[in-house]
């Protein structure tokens, strides 16, 4: 991925709180114009990256990008915006004073957008935050954020808790946003199977360090899952190329990655989905002594984090 090409980048990017390793030693990069999905288990450092980038935390050690420049600069601040997994919201303002209330904090607001958005999705200007659903203070919330036209997106698990109809006209709004105005979006979520839909790359994060990197593309092309009766040999394929296995005791199953992987008789190879690899991925530990199996393409493969 060319200079040009990134919007975000870490190098080393290290975040201990006392004793506790939050990240460690993380490189990755973002593309431009592309929704990317950050994905690991609680305590995985998602929060943590992205207050980072958002110029909220700085790190212990290393480095971050946003815009080729520092988090914490106020000319990369304007540019980036951020919403908490909490969502705050003043819950005795109306609709329409959130809006006022944004439309005096930020020179690039567009307000005309906000409300129009928000007319979309049905939210009543004049209605106080407290009345709102889960949902909608979630809409309403990244409507503010979308309205300060970032080049930039940060968002901390913008559709937990919602309902499914809720999660997919978030989604609609975003996707739009990406697609009008060419935002680069970094979100976090545990809704795997939502982000299949709208996401162009995968981040796993896993201990404080990168588990996987690419385009989703490539990783829904690059994995196989292979399954076969519980009584067969458990490692019939290289050790380099297995990410993961499972049994429930009729059934074995073993998430494989490369281009072309050969079928040991009583296997059977089919296509997995996003949220098969990305349990796999989490699933798997990391080694403590050995090296990391070799990457397939451009596809990171999991790294020796220390925990």
């Amino acid at each position: 991925m060319s200079a040009e090409a990134i919007a975000i980048e870490t190098i080393g990017l290290s975040k201990r709180y006392g004793k506790r390793s939050a990240l460690s030693d993380l490189s990755v990069a973002v593309p431009k114009g592309a929704i990317t999905a950050l994905v690991g288990p609680n305590g995985a450092g998602k929060s943590t990256l992205l207050r980072i980038l958002a110029g909220i935390t700085t790190p212990t050690s290393g480095e971050a990008r946003v815009l080729d420049g520092r988090p914490r600069d106020e000319a990369i601040s304007a540019r980036v915006s951020y919403l908490d997994q909490e969502r705050p919201l003043y819950k005795d303002f109306r609709v329409a004073e959130m809006l006022r209330f944004g439309r005096a904090l930020n020179p690039t607001w567009n307000d005309a957008r906000a409300v129009a958005t928000l007319d979309e999705l049905a939210i009543p200007l004049d209605r106080r935050i407290r009345a709102l659903s889960g949902g909608q203070r979630a809409q309403v919330a990244l409507t503010l954020c979308l309205a300060t036209q970032p080049e930039v997106l940060l968002l901390d698990e913008p559709v937990a808790n919602l309902d499914p109809v809720a999660r997919q006209d978030l989604m609609a709004v975003l996707l739009r946003s990406v697609v009008d105005d060419g935002t680069t979006v970094l979100l976090s979520s545990h809704a795997i199977d939502d982000l299949a839909g709208i996401c162009d790359h995968l981040l796993i994060l896993r201990h404080g360090g990168l588990a996987l990197a690419d385009s989703l593309e490539h990783v829904l092309a690059a994995h196989r899952l292979a399954v076969g009766p519980s009584w067969l040999d458990e490692a019939p394929f290289p050790a380099s190329a297995v990410v993961g296995a499972t049994a429930d005791g009729r059934q074995r199953s073993v998430l494989v990655r490369g281009e072309q992987i050969n079928v040991p008789s009583g296997w059977e190879l089919l296509e997995p989905t996003l949220g098969e690899i990305v349990l796999a991925y989490l699933r798997s530990v990391p080694a403590t002594s050995e090296a990391p199996a070799a990457p397939l393409a451009t596809m990171a493969a999991p790294t020796d984090v220390p925990r």
